[in-house]
């Protein structure tokens, strides 16, 4: 019996309590009203003043997104071109060294060519370490693998630059 009536009186004090919240809500919004209504001029050019400094700020804000946005795409266009470019260099230089495993005829006009392309990107590296010969003349070609990593670390180097300037002209 007890519990029905605080549960009564809890209902009646949320509904009283509802109501003057209500009414207060509504004061207020109506008195905000009534004060829009009756600004004074300096009051109204105060509120234009800002208006026009917050449009302002929000366009430049907007064109200085896009400007990054655009910035971004052409970094990320960069990048993976400079992928591209050394995922070739890769597979040439894997293929070279590939021949140079199975012993493959130096004669042979697909291992001039293909010695012939790398040359430019493999001469730097001739002589660093000793490479290997088998018996059947396969050659474990040790300078290629030297120049596929440190290509492969000059790559992560410029992505890890690219990741840098992206991540540095992005943050706000």
């Amino acid at each position: 019996m007890d519990y029905d009536k605080l549960t009564a009186d809890e209902i009646r004090r949320s509904t009283r309590h509802d109501s003057v919240k209500s009414r207060v809500e509504r004061d207020v919004n109506a008195e905000i009203a009534v004060r829009a209504d009756h600004t004074t001029r300096p009051e109204a050019e105060r509120m234009e003043q800002v208006a026009g400094d917050f449009r302002r700020k929000a366009i430049e804000q907007l064109v200085g997104i896009d400007r990054e946005v655009r910035m971004g795409r052409g970094l990320a266009r960069l990048s993976q071109f400079v992928d591209y470019a050394f995922y070739v260099l890769y597979s040439l230089l894997g293929i070279r060294l590939a021949l140079a495993l199975i012993g493959a005829n130096p004669g042979a006009g697909f291992v001039q060519l293909i010695r012939t392309i790398t040359n430019p990107v493999y001469t730097m590296f001739r002589g660093i370490v000793a490479s290997p010969v088998a018996e059947d003349g396969s050659t474990l070609a040790m300078p290629i693998v030297v120049a596929i990593i440190a290509y492969m670390l000059l790559h992560l180097a410029i992505k890890g630059f690219f990741r840098l300037v992206v991540h540095r002209r992005t943050a706000l």
